[in-house]
């Protein structure tokens, strides 16, 4: 998958090869490398909704989050600027890394590190482009730098990384591939926490507006957008592939769950996405992401 943060840059492909886990990696791995065994799902548990309040009503607890520092040491760390930020995140995209799928969770630093190098390297961007990455087995790790409660703006769907947050799930998941249920279970917890510190619905729309004419749509249209929405939705990209984006709709389902949201068929009028986008989509860009 490729995403091009900046119109007129060309770049070129990185391959991200999967190996074996170094031996270099046991202290780094040590924090994460799946406490739970390498291969175990971890526990995301999409029963209990958020405590109720008057003030956090339809919060939802935040999810386990790896830091950084779990994959990124000084072998690859490169200087970079600070942090950006939004007001608020009122979406999210979920992505797909185009990756191979036959990875074990152990290895999951590993690959998020390759993904850093080929971003900051051959694209030259100044951080990894998402703001959390998924593994199979559903732990979350904290991807771009500035603060996993913050609105950072990431560098994951062009025209449309202000006012969201990216999170995308390593491996390949087009037609016909299974997506664990651990994956999705992430996403959905992740989803639910980041969409409630600003009070949104999962199962809402968005009004977003393209910064980028190489967006689906042109730069300056007002959009309404799902506020969990696939990667394609604000790219021409077919991110985050068939199979998981036939998954969404259930994972909204549980974010609103998690937070304490009364289910679709009572609050269809509340839960409506916001009114259609105006303006004119943007022609498609010569690039694939």
């Amino acid at each position: 998958m490729r995403v091009f943060p900046r119109a007129g840059r060309r770049t070129r492909l990185t391959v991200l090869t999967l190996l074996g886990c170094l031996p270099g990696l046991a202290a780094a791995l040590a924090l994460v490398l799946c406490a739970q065994g390498a291969d175990r799902p971890a526990a995301i548990r999409l029963a209990a909704p958020a405590p109720a309040s008057p003030a956090t009503r339809y919060r939802a607890p935040r999810p386990h989050i790896v830091p950084r520092s779990a994959w990124l040491d000084a072998t690859v760390r490169r200087t970079q600027p600070p942090p950006r930020y939004d007001d608020r995140v009122v979406a999210v995209f979920v992505h797909h890394t185009d990756s191979p799928n036959g990875y074990s969770c152990a290895q999951a630093p590993e690959i998020i590190r390759r993904l850093y190098t080929g971003q900051t390297g051959d694209r030259a961007w100044d951080d990894i482009g998402y703001n959390f990455l998924v593994d199979r087995c559903g732990t979350i790790y904290e991807g771009r730098a500035g603060g996993v409660d913050r609105a950072v703006t990431g560098a994951h769907t062009q025209g449309f990384n202000h006012r969201t947050a990216g999170i995308a799930a390593l491996g390949t998941f087009t037609a016909g591939v299974p997506v664990p249920r651990a994956v999705t279970d992430a996403i959905a917890a992740l989803t639910a926490w980041k969409l409630g510190l600003a009070d949104i619905d999962p199962r809402a729309g968005a009004r977003l507006v393209s910064s980028n004419g190489l967006s689906r749509y042109r730069e300056g249209t007002a959009v309404a957008l799902p506020a969990v929405a696939a990667h394609k939705d604000g790219y021409r990209t077919n991110c985050p592939g068939a199979a998981l984006t036939e998954r969404l709709p259930e994972i909204r389902e549980a974010a609103a769950r998690l937070q304490g949201r009364v289910p679709a068929t009572t609050a269809a009028t509340s839960a409506s996405p916001v009114p259609t986008p105006h303006g004119t989509p943007a022609k498609a860009s010569t690039g694939t992401p």
